[in-house]
């Protein structure tokens, strides 16, 4: 391929959203375009000056799985990294929390299976500390719910961040093997370390995560592998 081609795919690439090179993609979520959405609606919209995909459970939706899987990608090992926005969706019930985060090695039988981290922004700065402590949280769908991973593994798969709901905050995932490093906000050290990864796939795909009670915003996801 000469150079003169190769540089009109990346201007291409990069109008719509998404340019890749040899060893990783990076989407920037401008565009709902060829996204599969799982139970929600999304839409282009901007927060705080900085363009984004705005997701939110399709009308009607409750206690479904709601996911927005990244076409034609096929994970194992790397890092993700990823810019989310969660607060609780307008006329939410009390205790929704504006979960979200990213789920990956996601696979699509009669369920859905994927690991997962997500966010509890309104946990982040609450006066409760216990509160605080669960800000952060890891599961493996559907095997291992949070509640399961709580009440047989206390503060084992939970910690604490800094979170603050609708404001942006960066999401950072190293994964190998079974081990998996979450990082937020640009710190040198992982907030919470997996060494355990439930999930019986070692590969499978990227999903945006969200729960139903939620509106998320997300932007400048890069998938960088490492197989």
């Amino acid at each position: 391929m000469s150079k003169a081609l190769l540089g009109i795919l990346v201007i291409l690439s990069m109008q719509s959203g998404w340019a890749q090179t040899a060893s990783q993609q990076k989407i920037a979520l401008n565009s709902a375009k060829g996204l599969e959405l799982i139970n929600v609606e999304a839409s282009v919209t901007k927060l705080h000056g900085k363009k984004a995909i705005q997701v939110k459970a399709a009308r009607g939706v409750k206690n479904h799985e709601t996911l927005v899987l990244i076409p034609d990608v096929s994970f194992s090992n790397g890092v993700i990294e990823i810019e989310v926005a969660g607060e609780p969706a307008p006329g939410a019930f009390p205790q929704a929390r504006g979960f979200v985060g990213l789920a990956f090695r996601v696979n699509k039988p009669d369920a859905y299976e994927y690991e997962c981290f997500y966010l509890r922004p309104t946990n982040g700065r609450a006066e409760n500390q216990v509160q605080r402590n669960h800000s952060i949280q890891y599961v493996s769908h559907p095997e291992y719910p949070w509640y399961e991973l709580r009440e047989k593994f206390p503060e084992k798969y939970e910690s604490y961040a800094d979170l603050v709901p609708g404001e942006w905050t960066k999401l950072k995932i190293e994964v190998s093997g079974v081990t998996a490093k979450f990082y937020v906000n640009n710190m040198d050290q992982p907030n919470l370390i997996v060494k355990d990864l439930k999930g019986a796939k070692s590969e499978g795909g990227i999903a945006l995560w969200l729960h139903s009670s939620t509106l998320a915003h997300y932007r400048n996801l890069i998938i960088t592998p490492n197989d």
